[in-house]
């Protein structure tokens, strides 16, 4: 597309000027919208946008130092790679099982034992993921470092072995921090405060004490004098998406956009008292807790192990907390 030819035309839309686009971050601004709708799409890039991550852990053998809780949280954190989570259902609505299955989970073993002298250290590298799975690239652990180690699960001692079985599912950081796409999102606009939406306390100076960000170089500042417009509005939003590796930045915004889309199209189907079984246009998008109408979903229990599921509801891994079944189980 000529993009040159259209500097002439009016803005009519939405308008983003992407500034920095790296691996794991993209600098972007986005222009003509509301201020409401920008911060919907920061609170979804934060919340609300589908990834996977090891959500039940089947304990088969640890003699390690560590809790079975405690490891089965750290396998809860690793970053999994979620490219095309749309092929993954939700175990709640999965018709093929009623706790995990090759259509709403991916499975990945763990088995390490310590043999000599030596502490051994055991990775992410060392989850190996099996098949059958949605497609090639769910449930990979995302590894980043020079190495090709991955994050450090556990130490093992000479004769020490841990065996087990993590379970990945697919939900959103609403319901728990291990599926957050994104480790930070960041979020400004009128740099220069024109609008006085904030009062700056300061004790001397507030030019010297609440020194401007980057983004006040892309935006003119006030004059000396300048009347205050009390009908103004902010339009140009400034966003800084830096991803934890399981998506894209660019793919995290794009899930965002269409998540928004599908929370408006359930608004539009209620507001017409059209009823389709909660599925507007194809949109069934995530769902929080207090969106659950009924429902089992309380199959998980964060770890097992062969005697069974007793004792097995964890701190912070599995699909219960202190508050109840979770629907994402």
């Amino acid at each position: 597309m000529d993009y040159d030819a259209m500097d002439g035309l009016e803005d009519v839309g939405p308008r983003v000027t992407v500034r920095q686009a790296l691996r794991n971050r993209a600098d972007f601004t986005l222009e003509n919208i509301d201020l409401s709708f920008a911060n919907s799409l920061r609170r979804t890039l934060l919340a609300e946008v589908p990834t996977m991550a090891i959500d039940l852990v089947e304990v088969q053998v640890n003699t390690s130092s560590l809790a079975d809780e405690f490891i089965a949280h750290r396998l809860g954190l690793i970053p999994l790679n979620s490219k095309n989570v749309d092929d993954v259902s939700y175990t709640r609505d999965c018709e093929y099982c009623e706790q995990y299955c090759e259509h709403c989970s991916v499975t990945l073993d763990l088995h390490a034992r310590c043999t000599g002298d030596e502490i051994m250290k055991v990775y992410a590298r060392d989850l190996v993921v099996a098949e059958p799975r949605p497609n090639e690239w769910v449930g990979l652990p995302i590894i980043t470092d020079p190495q090709g180690l991955g994050s450090v699960i556990c130490k093992l001692r000479q004769n020490q072995e841990i065996r087990m079985k993590c379970i990945a599912k697919k939900g959103i950081a609403k319901e728990h921090a291990k599926w957050a796409p994104t480790s930070a999102v960041g979020f400004e606009y009128d740099p220069h405060n024109k609008l006085k939406h904030l009062d700056y306390w300061y004790e001397e100076d507030p030019e010297k004490e609440w020194p401007k960000s980057a983004n006040a170089a892309w935006e003119e500042a006030p004059q000396d004098g300048e009347p205050f417009d009390y009908s103004a509005q902010p339009s140009k939003f400034y966003f800084d998406v830096e991803s934890v590796g399981n998506l894209e930045p660019d793919a995290v915004v794009l899930q965002g956009i269409k998540v928004l889309q599908q929370k408006l199209a359930l608004v539009i189907q209620e507001l017409s008292g059209d009823d389709r079984n909660g599925d507007v246009d194809g949109f069934g998008g995530p769902r929080s807790p207090d969106g659950m109408h009924g429902g089992d979903y309380g199959m998980d229990h964060g770890y097992t192990t062969p005697f069974g599921n007793t004792g097995g509801q964890t701190m912070y891994g599995g699909g219960a907390t202190p508050f109840g079944a979770t629907p994402y189980g």
